[in-house]
């Protein structure tokens, strides 16, 4: 399985794309802001472009198996999970239904995220193999 990751809107607080699975739409996303390389913010700086191995691991934070990106230089635990905002990242990949910009913090979040996962995860999780490739739009 091929998932594709296209980074389409950055702000210095988070970054918004769009999550392709087998070249099929799937969901947005949300992580946080993309820094310059070399540069990392622990927990507030999204990972590298690049491909990445996927496994499916046990997370001890939430307490269940979740999709982890393996092999991020200078990161660790980076999972896919749901989430809403840019408090909820701390360096991971957040899906969700729809992307909004907010009119109370005039930042972006995504909404419907636990619907959204609940329909990716069981794909990645039968997945023999999974990549995720990061693209910068």
């Amino acid at each position: 399985m091929k998932l594709e990751l296209l980074r389409f809107l950055r702000t210095p607080i988070v970054t918004v794309g769009f999550l392709y699975v087998d070249g099929h739409p799937q969901c947005f996303t949300l992580e946080d802001t993309v820094r310059a390389d070399g540069v990392k913010v622990p927990g507030a700086t999204a990972i590298p472009a690049g491909t990445y191995d996927v496994q499916v691991t046990h997370s001890p934070k939430f307490g269940v198996d979740m999709p982890m990106v393996m092999g991020v230089p200078g990161f660790q635990g980076i999972r896919i999970h749901p989430g809403n905002s840019k408090d909820d990242t701390e360096g991971c990949i957040l899906v969700g239904r729809h992307v909004l910009h907010t009119s109370t913090s005039g930042e972006y979040v995504v909404t419907e995220s636990r619907a959204a996962y609940s329909e990716l995860f069981p794909l990645i999780q039968k997945a023999t193999h999974c990549t995720l490739t990061i693209i910068e739009h």
